[in-house]
């Protein structure tokens, strides 16, 4: 199977939807050009939160379990791949190793996977097609800018710019 291009993000934090409440979780690329927005569960936007202001709980919550299960197994998580958007509903994936070579790909909730990532100090993945399909852009004035001057560009060209392979000659 190919893999699909990758895009490394992130987490730059939670937002509430203003209009439902619901927690958000935002997404950067590195250039901070694309943002990718995640509605999620209360549950998971605290988990999340915790691992960003390295939050310690008294008990484990579900991704330190989760975390905990797979290093007492032997395996690492390598990295985990937001890789499918359907209907507003993204799909994750987890990446495990073990010493011994194998690999699992596991099915996730991008929330999940995401608190996992960032107890586990992984890199987090989007596919092309998630860019594409999911993120905004968060740099309007650089954009409007490269926009301007693609048009500029398309103003200025003329028919004699082009050279055709294998011309007919006209007969005039």
């Amino acid at each position: 199977m190919e893999s699909l291009p990758l895009v490394e993000l992130y987490v730059m934090g939670i937002a509430l939807d203003t209009r439902t409440g619901t927690p958000i979780v935002v997404l950067n690329d590195q250039e901070n050009r694309r943002a990718l927005p995640i509605w999620i569960g209360t549950a998971e936007a605290s988990a999340i939160i915790r691992q960003l202001e390295d939050i310690k709980s008294a008990r484990p919550m579900t991704h330190d379990l989760l975390g905990n299960i797979v290093e007492t197994l032997g395996y690492s998580i390598t990295k985990i791949e937001i890789n499918d958007i359907n209907s507003d509903t993204y799909f994750a994936s987890i990446y495990l190793n073990h010493p011994d070579g194998t690999q699992h790909i596991i099915d996730a909730r991008p929330s999940d996977a995401i608190a996992l990532a960032l107890k586990a100090k992984v890199q987090i993945f989007a596919t092309a097609n998630v860019m594409a399909e999911g993120t905004i852009s968060t740099d309007q004035e650089r954009d409007e800018a490269e926009a301007e001057a693609f048009k500029n560009f398309l103003s200025n060209l003329k028919a004699s710019d082009f050279k055709f392979e294998g011309e007919i000659e006209s007969d005039q």
